[in-house]
């Protein structure tokens, strides 16, 4: 069995704004957002405190381009029904949540759960759980919540993964680095959504406990949001590893490696998107 290498997305990294939106960034530096350093502040400012909380991690959300954002909940929050002027995907990373057509029955999804909603479909969003954070982006902005009488079909149709019906793919024994074959189950991905057109997709990378796995940017950035476990960063521009927790996100300049290591058992899953083209393969260690 020859070494596989699996090729997926990356776009760019940021840091954060004062006004709780994250700035562009250049290409050139490393970006590492701890989840306690998050700036928050309303998701629809329209209500109040009615409204979840919003949190930048990259690009800027009122503006037009792509962007990236946590999304928090209180426990029983249940949405009038809406639309949005443009299409996001989610991803949760804990307590239980639901997003559909407002007839529809509740259908929680846990963490590791992805969802999409089309531009101008109505819909609610609920959840349950005393932690409730999605991490959200979009490819395009601002992001609006408009009323549903201005509901309009964009020709697209939403998505609801549940955590356990995901397909993953393992990647081949011979990948793995000599002492690691041993480790359970081993590196594994599921490709959530994939765009030609734009030369984009995102995909989950579920990184066994203890192992450490490469990534390496291609012609854009790499954007990386961990979605359980804490996760141990190494690359050039550090003088010492950085660990990140769901809630965090990692972004590393075009075409340099950054080096993963999952630090809590049984394993860790990080989310990755971006636009072509990477490479992961799996690496001893760093020293």
């Amino acid at each position: 069995m020859t070494q596989t290498a699996w090729i997926f997305s990356i776009a760019l990294a940021a840091s954060l704004g004062d006004a709780g939106l994250a700035q562009d960034d250049t290409d050139d530096t490393l970006v590492i957002v701890q989840a306690q350093d998050v700036v928050w502040s309303p998701l629809n400012p329209l209500r109040g405190d009615q409204s979840p909380s919003a949190g930048a991690l990259w690009g800027d959300r009122t503006r037009d381009e792509a962007a990236g954002f946590l999304v928090e909940f209180r426990d029983g929050f249940a949405s009038p029904a809406h639309i949005h002027n443009i299409t996001y995907r989610g991803v949760v990373l804990s307590g239980l949540l639901h997003n559909d057509d407002p007839d529809a029955a509740n259908m929680w999804m846990p963490e590791g759960s992805f969802w999409t909603q089309p531009a101008g479909e109505g819909h609610v969003t609920a959840a349950s759980g005393q932690t409730n954070l999605a991490y959200i982006e979009i490819d395009e902005g601002p992001y609006l919540v408009q009323p549903t009488d201005e509901a309009f079909d964009a020709g697209e149709r939403s998505v609801n993964l549940h955590a356990s019906n995901l397909v993953w793919l393992d990647a081949p024994a011979s990948s793995w680095p000599e002492g690691q074959n041993e480790i359970e189950g081993g590196p594994s991905l599921t490709v959530l959504w994939d765009d030609p057109a734009a030369g984009l997709s995102g995909a989950l990378l579920n990184l066994p406990y203890g192992a450490s796995y490469r990534v390496q940017a291609g012609l854009e950035p790499t954007r990386l949001v961990p979605v359980t476990g804490e996760i141990e960063v190494h690359h050039q521009d550090l003088d010492m590893a950085r660990r990140v927790s769901p809630g965090g996100y990692i972004g590393s300049p075009r075409g340099e490696r950054v080096d993963l290591v999952c630090q809590t058992g049984p394993a860790c899953t990080v989310y990755l998107r971006g636009a072509q083209a990477y490479r992961i393969q799996t690496s001893q260690p760093p020293e």
